[in-house]
């Protein structure tokens, strides 16, 4: 007893016009197929939807019961039309981010408020949490992308270096040790330190550059957000132990960072699943956000724009592309 979404449309058509040729003429087809598409819906049914009385077609009440709901039929599968069209060009849906806090604090925040701009009807769902926790979103399809700056693998994902930024100080404008281009642990001799958890990523790159350069590290104050070391920093507790994000928030409140010497480079990197191609939305955010990796301020990050993703054969980009080396 189905009806072919064909028959439906005839059956409309006749209801708002009122006659088979204008619904032919609408439909632009011939008057005999609408006729014969007519019947066959009757048939299905089991009950005539129009009688037919001196050349007019008079719609039976079975036919107006069932009327409302095909109007609502059609409605929404213009909807899921409209919808597919936009997934397709990447202009609405959901995206759901996670990222570590440094990336959801600076490169993060200015690439949803650009994707945003050209592409408004675009809804974010942007998580701040641990690297791991991170990894753990993308495998378990929780989130669509992600982006961390450590090397944290788990089943179900592929991590890919975006960028680099320099690990090294983070103090006032007006500091002794700003007017250096570079500074080394045993210039920190004395001063107060603020460093990241010694169990994040940033935190060990600290006790290994202290460790190496065989100078003690004294921690001041010990914090789990680069932008709370900022505003330690601010504040004048001391100098913080950062890489090139945590500054980026703060680069225009009178802060400065000085790298290291020997120089020490912490990789930023982007987390996609493995096994599920990434969405059109996905892609193109992922190329917003290389494109203000790229803009940020010089010498804070490094990336070259052969990074950018792939084209695949179906169209497609792969975003694990690597950049060519030079």
């Amino acid at each position: 007893m189905m009806l072919s979404l064909r028959e439906l449309d005839v059956f409309r058509r006749i209801m708002e016009l009122g006659t088979i040729t204008a619904a032919a003429e609408t439909l632009h087809i011939s008057q005999p197929a609408v006729s014969r598409m007519l019947q066959q819906a009757e048939q299905r049914l089991g009950f005539p939807l129009f009688l037919r009385r001196k050349k007019r077609l008079v719609a039976t009440s079975e036919a107006h019961a069932l009327f409302p709901d095909t109007v609502g039929a059609f409605a929404a599968l213009d909807v899921v039309q409209r919808r597919a069209a936009d997934l397709k060009a990447g202009t609405a849906g959901v995206l759901n981010v996670a990222a570590t806090a440094a990336f959801a604090n600076t490169l993060l925040s200015a690439a949803v408020a650009r994707f945003r701009a050209s592409r408004p009807d675009v809804v974010f769902t942007l998580k701040a949490m641990m690297a791991r926790e991170v990894t753990l979103q993308v495998a378990d399809h929780r989130a669509d992308v992600g982006f961390i700056i450590d090397l944290i693998t788990v089943p179900g994902v592929s991590v890919v270096d975006l960028c680099a930024t320099p690990f090294g100080c983070v103090m006032p404008a007006t500091h002794r040790l700003a007017a250096r281009a570079t500074v080394t642990p045993a210039d920190l001799a004395g001063e107060p330190l603020i460093v990241l958890g010694r169990h994040l990523p940033l935190g060990i790159l600290a006790m290994r550059a202290f460790a190496e350069a065989d100078v003690p590290l004294e921690v001041a104050v010990e914090v789990t957000q680069s932008t709370v070391a900022c505003g330690l920093v601010r504040a004048g507790a001391g100098i913080a132990l950062l890489d090139g994000l945590g500054l980026l928030g703060a680069a225009d409140d009178g802060l400065v960072m000085r790298p290291f010497r020997p120089a020490i480079a912490v990789p930023g990197r982007l987390v996609l699943p493995r096994h599920r191609p990434p969405s059109r939305l996905a892609e193109d955010f992922v190329t917003v956000v290389r494109d203000v990796i790229a803009e940020s301020a010089p010498g804070t990050l490094r990336y070259r724009r052969a990074a950018r993703s792939a084209a695949r054969a179906d169209g497609s980009r792969d975003l694990t592309a690597r950049p060519a080396r030079r």
